[in-house]
């Protein structure tokens, strides 16, 4: 059955990147890289160094890992994106 507009859609959950496998949170990671499709410039980056940039960002806390299960997908999100006021 397809939703209306009067049916309420879920909220994303947060899922800390700390809860996902290894390989799991690699997965995520690669496949947010390279949906992205991010110029940077100049210089060629690779793969990994993208994946481990990325890494680092989930791990300061500066982006954050959310399944929306209304379109039962995960997303990475820049906490920046997400407005002010949410704490972690």
């Amino acid at each position: 059955m397809e939703p209306t507009d009067t049916d309420e859609r879920p909220e994303p959950v947060a899922i800390p990147h700390t809860e996902l496998s290894s390989d799991a949170l690699r997965g995520v990671i690669e496949s947010f890289v390279l949906r992205e499709g991010t110029d940077y410039g100049r210089h060629e980056v690779t793969l990994d160094s993208k994946i481990a940039e990325v890494q680092r960002q989930l791990e300061r806390g500066e982006a954050e890992i959310f399944w929306d299960p209304a379109s039962e997908s995960v997303q990475l999100i820049a906490r920046r994106r997400l407005g002010r006021g949410r704490e972690a």
